[in-house]
This record gives structure tokens, C-alpha cells and sequence, in this order.
């Protein structure tokens, strides 16, 4: 009775600004207003987006989780139910177990690569840059 889980290693979430972080630093390349005068930075609000979605859909997937490791491990007890269908619940749930684990690591995946290729810091006064737009 049972099957093969497969774990998730998520991906590296997106990095909210940190307390005392700094845009980056001017240099003689940087982008100059009209005026003249160097271009003033913010935290990317695409980029913050993103942090905002990550921290929201991690624990809606945690929640999903658990709501299958309880009954799966349940299952999976010959104290709890002993009989050839038990056999049938447990691969079924360990199926969806495994769906689960894909679907989790697609979505994390997602939103990881377009903050990877979202910058964290943007000239302020102009639409904010973002990937896949």
C-alpha cells in the first residue's frame, strides 16, 4: 500500500525591499531627465507585484497541501481502514498529491522567472518595466 511522492523544491521567491535598501548607485550612464539631472529611482511597483503575489498564493498552497496529507496519512494506516478499496483511495490521493506538487511548482516557477526578469529598481516618472510586456 502506498506510492512514490515526489517533492518540490520551490523557487527562489521574489525579494521584497529590503529595510534600508538603496536604488542603484549613479553612474555616468545613468539616465538623465530632461533637465539634466539624474533620474530619480523606486522600488519597481511590477516587481512589488509580484513579492505580493508570491506571499499569497504560497499559502493558499501550503492550505491545499495539508488539506491531503491529513487524509492520505490516515489512509495510509492499516489502523484506520483496512480493505482493497483503502488500497484504491491512497493511489488515488497520492495522485493527486503529485498533481498538486506540479501545479504548485508551475505557478511558483511563474511567477519566479518574470521577477527574475523584472528589475527591482526603475527611473520614477515613467511606466514600469516588467517582463512580457
Amino acid at each position: 500500500m502506498g506510492g512514490t511522492i515526489v517533492t518540490y523544491v520551490d523557487p527562489p521567491a521574489p525579494v521584497p525591499m529590503q529595510p534600508g535598501e538603496m536604488p542603484p548607485t549613479p553612474s555616468g550612464t545613468d539616465l538623465l531627465s530632461p533637465g539634466g539631472q539624474p533620474t530619480a529611482w523606486v522600488f519597481n511597483p511590477e516587481y512589488q507585484r509580484l513579492v505580493d503575489l508570491w506571499l499569497q498564493v504560497v499559502p493558499l498552497m501550503d492550505r491545499l497541501t495539508g488539506a491531503l496529507d491529513k487524509p492520505y496519512e490516515r489512509a495510509r494506516s492499516r489502523d484506520v481502514w483496512d480493505a482493497p478499496v483503502a488500497e484504491r483511495y491512497v493511489h488515488d490521493l497520492a495522485e493527486w498529491r503529485g498533481r498538486l506538487g506540479m501545479y504548485r511548482q508551475a505557478v511558483l516557477t511563474s511567477i519566479s522567472d518574470e521577477a527574475a526578469d523584472t528589475p527591482r529598481w526603475v527611473p520614477g516618472g515613467v511606466g514600469a518595466p516588467h517582463a512580457f510586456s
